[in-house]
């Protein structure tokens, strides 16, 4: 249950567009419990469950949380493979859901990485939301923003040698077209949890003017009432993308 009081401050006509999630802290807060690490990951699904709820509850356009990073994969297998078993139990329990609630499920990051079923279910799910316009919700997985431009860079290459493009002719906007990332608007906020202050080589480029939001709060322990805290936050701050205050004012 959201607090009222916190939901009623938040206006809605400045709501982020997209809302892109850092969910650190889930080995942390398993330790401090003398738990096993895995035991923070499936503490995890239940903040992505309430951070999804209150993201669809406000009508926030676009949700991306950072699940997998490419540097994940040197991760003891144990627990890669405990991961993946909580990501396909994850999907094949919140497909139904996803249908009902009108939320488009999509992946960003190198999905071919991932175990094979892992990918006919991201696939399946991806498929069965497509048709979906209340929200899009997307996990990054096997992602780094460093391997996403690299990527990205190939691909204008090939479309140069190709003819369909002409290297003159690349600018910011052109290049969003060649990224993992196309048809989703920048990320208006982003929020680590955890303590941690850096962006960890998520949405690199497409963060230049992102509003960051920092939490001490580890990842199993977030819920609505935080997300409406960062919220809030965002909410108070200027935005100028470069500008001076007074042209911001004469807009």
């Amino acid at each position: 249950m959201l607090d009222p009081d916190l939901l009623m401050k938040i206006d809605k006509g400045k709501l982020p567009r997209h809302i892109a999630i850092v969910m650190d802290g889930n080995g942390r807060w398993a330790e401090r419990r003398c738990l096993p690490r895995n035991a923070g990951h499936r503490a995890g699904v239940v903040a992505v469950d309430d951070v999804v709820t209150t993201a669809r509850k406000l009508g926030i356009p676009c949700l991306t949380l950072y699940a997998l990073s490419t540097e994940n994969w040197g991760r003891p297998w144990q627990e890669i493979r405990a991961l993946m078993g909580i990501l396909r139990i994850y999907l094949r329990k919140e497909l139904k859901r996803m249908v009902r609630e009108n939320i488009r499920f999509h992946t960003i990051g190198r999905m071919q990485d991932l175990p094979e079923p892992v990918q006919e279910l991201l696939t399946e799910t991806m498929s069965q939301t497509s048709q979906n316009d209340g929200m899009t919700f997307t996990l990054a997985l096997s992602y780094g923003s460093r391997t996403e431009i690299i990527d990205a860079v190939k691909r204008v290459i090939d479309a140069v040698q190709r003819g369909e493009v002409r290297s003159e002719d690349l600018t910011p906007a052109a290049f969003d077209n060649y990224l993992y990332t196309v048809g989703l608007p920048d990320p208006d906020l982003l929020i680590r949890t955890g303590g941690e202050r850096r962006l960890s080589n998520f949405l690199l480029w497409q963060s230049p003017y992102t509003e960051l939001y920092f939490t001490e709060v580890l990842w199993p322990d977030f819920r609505g009432d935080d997300l409406l805290r960062s919220i809030l936050d965002y909410q108070q701050r200027e935005r100028r993308f470069g500008m001076t205050p007074d042209q911001v004012l004469r807009q």
